[in-house]
Parts: structure tokens; sequence; C-alpha cells
């Protein structure tokens, strides 16, 4: 049976595991730097909540005002609620089914936000993990996901925010540590 693709089905599918890695995390871990650097675990994810928020706040969303911040609410509420706030307004499909330009042409402004924040749901779940002390392995699908984004990015993957110049591995690394690799992090 198909997954449902609607814009909160699709968030909260790449959403739960993140979730549950920062619930289950030591918060003195998530302080340790992340494979981005000059970043911790916890600047990782107010990362996240910046960007997300600009988002949709320009595609029109209505979110909670003041943002979550880490540093007041700690890295666990401060993405529940952060989280909780971008699931609601995905579920109204008045804004998630609006158009939407983005530099890759026309979408919906829940399709642009799962294709640009999605992928860095996946990728910066692994920075966190890593920053956590925590092992993080993708799923199949997911691996599907970031190989398409990756490509999808062309040459604007090398943009100026986006991900560093592809690192070396071997050509027995597995498939999860070659496309970590394709987004300029060191896999081991």
């Amino acid at each position: 049976m198909p997954l449902p693709q609607d814009a909160a089905s699709i968030f909260d599918r790449k959403n739960t595991p993140l979730m549950r890695l920062i619930d289950s995390s030591d918060p003195e871990a998530l302080a340790s730097p992340s494979p981005c650097e000059g970043w911790s675990g916890e600047e990782v994810i107010q990362h996240l909540i910046d960007t997300q928020r600009d988002f949709l706040l320009k595609a029109g969303a209505e979110l909670p005002d003041p943002a979550p911040t880490v540093g007041a609410l700690g890295a666990a509420t401060a993405w529940r609620t952060h989280a909780e706030a971008v699931a609601r307004q995905l579920a109204d499909d008045t804004l998630a089914e609006r158009p939407y330009e983005t530099p890759f042409g026309m979408a919906t402004v829940g399709g642009a936000f799962d294709r640009f924040y999605g992928f860095d749901l996946l990728v910066h779940r692994w920075d966190v993990g890593r920053a956590a002390g925590v092992e993080v392995t993708f799923t199949d699908r997911e691996l599907d996901t970031v190989e398409a984004a990756i490509a999808g990015f062309g040459e604007h993957i090398r943009g100026e925010g986006v991900c560093g110049p592809a690192v070396e591995v071997g050509a027995d690394a597995s498939r999860q540590d070659q496309l970590i690799a394709l987004t300029g992090r060191t896999p081991a």
C-alpha cells in the first residue's frame, strides 16, 4: 500500500526519527560538535528551526511568535514545539497546495518545503546523531530521497551554506557512507 503523499504525512515520516533522536539524546551530548563545521548538535537543531520558519513565514504560514529556541527551551522542547507548528501548517491544504516558485521551477509550498527542508531533516539527523554519539542509519527509502535530492540540486548543492566539497571514500564504502560523503561530510 502506498504511503500518503500529502505534505504533513511526508514531513511526519522525516520528522519522527529526528524527534525520537533528539528526545532520547543526552542534552549535554547535543552541545558537542557536529560534523557541520563550527556548529554543535544544538546549533544544527536551531538551524533547522530557523530555516524552516523563515521559509514557511515567507510562504504565508502562521507560526508561534517568538520562535522556539534551543537556548531557552532545550533542544527537545524547542524542536517538538517547532515541529508541531510545522505539521499543523503543512496539514492545511490552503497553504500546502499553494503555488510556490523555486529556483528549480514552480512547485507547491508543501512540495518546495519537502524538496529543500526534507533533505535537511535527513542529513542533519545524521549530524545531530554524530554530535550526540548516536549511530544514525538511514532506511533504503531515506537513502533514495537523499540520493535524488543530491542529483536534483545539481551544482547548487555546492552553493554557499549548502554542502561542502564531496569527501573521498573507498569504492567499498556503504551506500549511506557514499551519500554522506557527497554532502561534504566524513562518514566515519
